[in-house]
C-alpha cells in the first residue's frame, strides 16, 4: 500500500513532542497543529505509530478534508472518497465526530448524512443494496471545525493513554500521555531518580519509568487496526519486535512514590507491576511535610491534589505552602509541578524558572519548573 495520511490528535500544548516523536519513527510530512499532528507514512508507520507514541491520544486515517455549509456539501464531499480502500462489504463502520463553530452543528445529522455518503459510496463499489455490518469495526469519526471537514477511521480503538496497566485509580488521576509529557520536559535520563511525593495511582512514576527505558507504551495493549485485512499481522509482529529492540535494559532509573494514602501507594506498585516496570519504582506512605531529598541528585514530579470547592482550594494553596518549604533548592535537583491554580507560585514561595500551559483533559493547567 502507498504512502497514508495520518492524524494524531493530542492534548492542547504538546503537538511539539508528538511531532518530534513521530520525526523519530522516520514519519513523513510531520504537520504540527492545534490539538493534532498531521504526518504519512505506510502501514508499518501506522503500528508503529500507535506502539510508539508517548504523547498521542490516537493514531487516524486521514481520509479526506474539505470546506462544506451545507449537508449536500458534506454529503458530496464524503461519497467521493474512497471508503472501499478500507471497509469491505460486511465491515462495521459507525460514524462519532464534533463540531465546533460551523454552520453544520448538528452532530447527530452530520453523523447521519456522513453515515449515508459512505453508504452511497460502497453500494456504487460492491453493487450491493444492503450492508450487514457484521464483521471487523472501521470507527469512521468527523470533525468540522470552521465549515472545514475532516473524516477519518480510528486505527487505535481505545485511546493511546490506556496503556493498559490502570484499571483502578484514585480520584483524579492525571492522563497518563501527560505524565509522559512532564517527564519529558523534566528531562528524566536513563538513570534518573524520580519522586512522586503525591503518587496516586502511580502513573508518573511509570510514564517516567517508560520513558527512562525507552519502552514503548502501546506493547501490552491492542489496537483495531490489528484485526484489518489491509494490514499483514507480521508487520504488528516485526513493530513489536523493533520496539523491544530499542528497550534500554540496562537503564539505572529508579522511582520513588509517597502518599497519605496507603491503599494509594499500594495501587502505584499493582500498576507497576502490570505496565513491567515494577523492579524500578518503590513507594512509601508519607506525608508531604516529611519530604527529603536525601540523594545526590534528583527530579520531584507531581500533580498536587486540588479541588474546586473553596475549602479544597485552601487546603491545596496549604499544600503549595508546605511544597515551598520542603522542596529546597539544592545542586542537581529539579522539580515540576501541574496545577491549574494561578496562584501557585504565590502560594509556593518562588517563581518558577520556566512554565508551560499545559491541558489534563479539557483543564488549563501549568506546569511549572525548578531547576537553578
Amino acid at each position: 500500500m502507498q504512502s497514508i495520511h495520518l492524524v494524531c490528535p493530542c492534548l492542547l500544548g504538546i503537538e511539539g513532542l508528538v511531532a518530534d516523536e513521530l520525526r523519530a519513527m522516520q514519519a513523513q510530512n510531520v504537520q504540527p497543529q492545534n490539538g493534532r499532528v498531521l504526518f504519512e507514512g505506510d502501514v508499518s508507520m501506522l503500528a508503529r505509530a500507535n506502539l510508539n507514541s508517548r504523547y498521542s491520544e490516537r493514531v487516524l486515517i486521514q481520509m479526506g478534508s474539505f470546506s462544506a455549509r451545507t449537508f449536500e456539501e458534506l454529503f458530496q464531499g464524503v461519497k467521493a472518497l474512497p471508503w472501499e480502500n478500507w471497509i469491505g462489504k460486511t465491515d462495521i463502520f459507525p460514524v462519532k465526530g464534533r463540531s465546533l463553530n460551523s454552520k453544520l452543528s448538528s452532530v447527530p445529522d452530520c453523523q447521519s448524512i456522513i453515515k449515508k455518503a459512505i453508504v452511497e459510496r460502497l453500494k456504487q463499489t460492491y453493487h450491493i443494496s444492503w450492508f450487514e455490518e457484521t464483521g471487523t469495526l472501521y470507527q469512521v469519526q468527523f470533525l468540522i471545525l470552521k465549515d472545514q471537514v475532516s473524516v477519518m477511521i480510528d486505527t487505535s480503538g481505545v485511546g493511546l493513554h490506556k496503556r493498559g496497566y490502570r484499571a483502578n485509580s484514585t480520584d483524579a488521576p492525571i492522563k497518563e500521555t501527560l505524565a509522559a509529557a512532564m517527564a519529558h520536559l523534566s528531562r528524566v535520563r536513563a538513570d534518573g531518580h524520580v519522586v512522586d511525593p503525591f503518587c496516586g495511582s502511580g502513573t508518573i512514576l511509570i510514564e517516567a519509568a517508560l520513558y527512562a527505558m525507552n519502552i514503548a507504551p502501546g506493547l501490552r495493549r491492542n489496537f483495531s487496526a490489528e484485526n484489518w485485512d489491509q494490514i499483514d499481522p507480521k508487520i504488528w509482529l516485526r513493530e513489536k519486535e523493533r520496539a523491544q529492540d530499542l528497550v534500554r535494559r540496562d537503564a539505572k532509573f529508579e522511582g520513588i512514590g509517597y502518599d497519605i494514602d496507603r491503599a494509594a501507594a499500594s495501587l502505584t506498585l499493582d500498576n507497576a507491576k502490570k505496565a513491567g516496570v515494577i523492579a524500578k519504582v518503590k513507594t512509601e506512605c508519607r506525608d508531604i511535610r516529611d519530604f527529603e531529598n536525601i540523594e545526590e541528585r534528583g527530579y520531584v514530579i507531581c500533580n498536587p491534589p486540588y479541588g474546586e470547592r473553596l475549602l479544597d482550594v485552601e487546603q491545596a494553596r496549604g499544600i503549595y505552602r508546605v511544597m515551598g518549604r520542603v522542596f529546597e533548592r539544592k545542586p542537581r535537583w529539579s522539580y515540576s509541578v501541574i496545577s491549574p491554580d494561578d496562584s501557585f507560585e504565590e502560594c509556593f514561595g518562588r517563581q518558577a524558572d520556566r512554565r508551560r500551559k499545559l491541558y489534563n483533559g479539557m483543564i488549563k493547567c501549568q506546569l511549572y519548573l525548578y531547576f537553578k
